[in-house]
């Protein structure tokens, strides 16, 4: 089980020399419907606060975190000394640009990951001090964003059977109810998505997915097995839409220290 640092942060164990883990709702500033760890710049929730909240995660994690503007798709940015210092001299929080996954081997640049449902991947290599993020959502995952932020740490020395990775909290497969033609599309390309919710309509289970894309490359995962449409303490796009509000995002981070 993961272990909780911070005021809302899961923490797993990608090995020596490596942070990460996820946050939850708890530990912010944002009032509701945000309440209260909001990371997101597109929630509606203030901005100052969005930076507030932000903050509070690089100091648990104890670096700046990068965070990108995602558009499900398979693109993976890679971010080194350059990037760092063009990304922190925008006004925050500003995204470190358009992508789905990023990749680094820059020590001390924590790499963020924004989800309210979709699946928050962290990986790293302890051994060739590469770390990366994926956000894989539906497309995300038919696309296999994945495997391309493993190709994209594998270019920059990791080996697959070095590499740990941590699938986060997500709606699970009993919860994310899509119509039958959506699941069979899924499917087809991973077949380990094919779900059937709790009242026995068709379901796509993301995070077997992405544990399924993981083990094709080799690669060991852990999952913390958390629900976001189900669990209070997370945020839930699904959840908020059904009861008619708004929701915050919750992220994956991992930094090489």
């Amino acid at each position: 089980m993961p272990a909780q640092f911070g005021a809302g942060l899961l923490r797993v164990d990608l090995g020596p020399g490596v942070v990460a883990g996820f946050t939850t709702r708890h530990g912010g500033v944002s009032p509701a419907p945000w309440s209260s760890l909001d990371l997101g710049t597109s929630t509606g929730d203030d901005p100052a606060r969005v930076r507030e909240n932000r903050a509070r995660v690089e100091g648990w994690v104890g670096a700046p975190v990068a965070y990108a503007a995602q558009v499900h798709g398979d693109r993976v940015l890679a971010l080194g000394p350059d990037e760092r210092a063009e990304w922190e001299a925008a006004e925050p929080p500003a995204a470190a640009g358009e992508a789905d996954g990023l990749v680094t081997a820059q020590e001390g640049l924590g790499l963020g990951v924004l989800v309210a449902d979709c699946v928050p991947v962290v990986l790293a290599d302890p051994v060739a001090r590469v770390v990366a993020v994926a956000h894989a959502g539906r497309r995300g995952v038919s696309l296999g964003v994945v495997h391309r932020a493993l190709d994209a740490m594998t270019q920059r020395g990791a080996r697959p059977a070095d590499v740990r990775a941590a699938v986060g909290p997500a709606v699970c497969g009993r919860c994310y109810e899509v119509p039958e033609a959506m699941r069979d599309e899924v499917a087809a390309l991973v077949p380990e998505t094919w779900a059937t919710t709790e009242a026995g309509t068709p379901a796509l289970d993301l995070p077997r997915g992405v544990l399924a894309q993981l083990a094709a490359r080799g690669v060991e995962a852990v999952h913390v097995d958390r629900c976001t449409r189900t669990d209070a303490d997370l945020f839930s796009h699904r959840r908020a839409t059904a009861t008619g509000t708004t929701t915050g995002r919750q992220a994956g981070v991992v930094v090489l220290t």
